[in-house]
This record gives structure tokens, sequence and C-alpha cells, in this order.
């Protein structure tokens, strides 16, 4: 054990850092680039204060190599979590479960020995951020955006933070839903095919953000009554008035409560197939007058989508499969799975600043309240205690 400890000791002595295999090695001009990326991280929403730049200028004014080597790697690795990864750790990113990058440290270790050998500090790292064009239109907006609106300024830092949250590649083709707008959107080959409004969960029943794939169109959907919405209304119209219940679609079964197919079904006239912990879909709603309404949080987290039937042909975009083939089975009223083509992934997300089909940038409102906690938690620093000796 003291051969290796004074062979770590040396090393460090002289300046050359181990990591893993490799000796990292930094120079005044890769450091004085990191400086640099550290000084203008406000672009991205963060504040350079987290990752200590009056540290790495001292450092390099120093001329000790050893400290420079320690203080500029700690900084790089700091960085790539939070650019790579987003700064909020996933315990203070509530109700969010979409997957997004992970770089463990051998990842890290490999970009910074890359970094190092090609010189190019502050590119190596810039890629890790996402490159889906809204995160560039956030980042303009954020420029724009004169420092005394803090709101404004505050709003669009929590959501480029949710889009470090993102995955990087969304697919070819895709659905984002976006909460607080009520509106979702279906991306073919990063061009917008359809724009929908929807309906979303009331804010004591939030929709929440996960990723779940889309295998098929159900028409004529039957409706298994969730147990907390038999408990909340359904069981009461059932045991009170069982020939409403009956009219309106309702049979109970030792396996629970269900709603057949029809124009009193609450999912409406199709439902999406897209399998999920959360046992949220998107449907149709019999109740289209809601979408009428500015703000549409009635669910009790699904997400009811506006003009369905026209969104459900689009998406299977198959010619056997056209509006009169769809309104034949609707008719009908005989459930019917019409698998896709390709299985298309669905992203829901929650973001309270986002473009439109214009390309312009709108704010929306915090339905949850969830931009406050996400602003807290991209400062690292605590507030000085006055109790606290110096």
């Amino acid at each position: 054990m003291l051969r290796y400890l004074l062979i770590f000791t040396l090393l460090w002595s002289t300046g050359s850092l181990p990591l893993g295999a490799q000796t990292i090695q930094w120079s005044t001009s890769d450091a004085a680039a990191l400086l640099s990326l550290v000084e203008g991280i406000k672009e991205e929403g963060l504040d350079p204060a987290d990752y200590d730049p009056a540290q790495l200028r001292s450092a390099l004014a120093s001329g000790n190599v050893a400290t420079l080597n320690s203080t500029a790697t700690a900084i790089f690795m700091h960085l790539a979590s939070d650019l790579g990864e987003g700064h909020v750790r996933e315990r203070d990113r509530i109700g969010w479960h979409l997957q997004g990058p992970t770089i463990g440290g051998e990842t890290k270790q490999a970009l910074l020995v890359a970094a190092l050998s090609n010189h190019q500090i502050k590119s190596t790292l810039l890629a890790l951020l996402p490159r889906h064009r809204e995160y560039e239109r956030l980042k303009t907006a954020l420029a724009a955006t004169p420092p005394r609106d803090r709101a404004a300024v505050q709003r669009l830092r929590a959501n480029l933070e949710r889009w470090r949250w993102m995955p990087r590649d969304l697919g070819r083709r895709f659905i984002l839903v976006n909460v607080p707008a009520f509106e979702l959107t279906l991306v073919e080959d990063g061009r917008e095919v359809a724009r929908h409004k929807i309906i979303v969960g009331k804010p004591a029943t939030p929709t929440p953000q996960f990723k779940a794939i889309v295998q098929a169109v159900q028409l004529n959907p039957s409706w298994y009554v969730p147990s907390s919405i038999v408990a909340e209304s359904i069981g009461k119209l059932v045991r009170s008035r069982p020939e409403v219940a009956r009219a309106r679609g309702y049979i109970v079964s030792k396996a629970g409560i269900r709603q057949r197919p029809g124009p009193d079904n609450a999912l409406g006239e199709i439902k999406l197939v897209m399998p999920n912990p959360f046992t949220v879909y998107l449907h149709d709603t019999p109740t289209k007058q809601l979408f009428e309404e500015e703000i549409r949080a009635f669910s009790h987290g699904c997400i009811r989508t506006h003009h369905a039937l026209d969104f459900a042909h689009t998406l299977l975009a198959d010619p056997r499969w056209d509006k009169a083939a769809i309104d034949r089975i609707v008719v009908s009223r005989s459930t019917t799975d019409i698998p896709l083509n390709q299985p298309v992934p669905i992203y829901i997300g929650y973001f309270t600043a986002a473009s439109g089909a214009d390309g312009e940038m709108s704010s929306f409102p915090d339905l949850y309240g969830r931009d406050g906690p996400v602003v807290a938690a991209l400062v690292d620093r605590e507030p000085p205690d006055p109790f606290k000796a110096p």
C-alpha cells in the first residue's frame, strides 16, 4: 500500500494526474478555454459561479501544474455532468420520468482525454447539449430577455434545463406532448405534420412526464374504470342509479367496472395503444366543448385529444386506412386495433416556454407549480449562514 501511495504522490507532485489508464495534463491554453466556457455558461441558463471560475483563475495564475490539473479536471467533470445530463438531479425533477442521457465516470474520463488531446475543450463539452431546435430557440429567447425581467429569465432557464433532461435523439418520427401548452405535435424528419389541442390532468391528478411507444390505434375502445374514479364517482352512480349507469354503458363484473364503446364512452371513439406504468393514454372524448376553454386541465391524468380521428388518420399514414375506412369501423362500434406500420415514440413533457408553429416563443401557465423548484435547484451554493464563524 505504501508503495502505491508514494507513486501517486510522486505523479501528483510532478503535475501529471493519472485518470484511469491515461495521464491528464492541462495546458494553460486548454484551461483558459475552460475558463472562457464557464464565464459564458449563462447562455445555457446556468450560473457561472457554480463552476468556481475564481478558483480556476487562481490555479492559472499560480503556475502550479498540479493545482491546475486538479482544479480544471474537477470543473470539466462537473460541466460534463450538467451539460450532458442536466444540472438538477432526479430528486428535484417533480413528476418527471423521462429518461435522458446518462454520462458515467468512464465516459467523462474519455471525453476529457479526447478534449485535451485535440485541444477542443469547449466544443467537446458543448457537444453534450441538446441539438433540438427548441433548445436553440430557448437560448435565443434568453439572450434577448432583459435581466430585469426576472420572471421571464427564470422561466427560460427552467425550460432549458428540462431540455437537458430529454433524450438527445427523439427519433425520426415522434409525438411531443407539452402539458402546460395543452398541445401535442407530431414531428416527422424535423417537420411538424400535425398540431392538436389537448386536455390534461388537473393539478390534483397531474399528467406525469414519461416516454412510451405507440403501437396501434384502437377504435371504439372500452373503458376499464380505474379504482380511483370508481371510488370518486362512478361507483356511486352504479349503486344509486343502476338504470342510468346501464344506459351510459357501464357493466359491473368481478373484474371491476367497464364502459362499453359508444357515444358516451369516456375514451370517445379512439385510444392510442401505448403501454406504460402510469396507465395514461391519449384518447378522444365525448365532452368536446371543453376544448374551447383556455386552461384545459380537467382529466385524471390522461390526455384527451381534439379532432382525435383526424390525428389517428395522420398517425397511421396508411392508404388502407383513409378517413372513410376509419369511419366505417367507428360506426360499427366494434373494438378494433390498427397496428402502426412503425411504432412511434411519444414524449409527455412539461415546458412552460415553447415555440409555436410560427417559431415564436410563448409562455404558458405553470400548471403544477414546478418551475420554482427547478430554478431553486439550479443553484449549487447555499446562502451564507449569518451565525457561522468565518
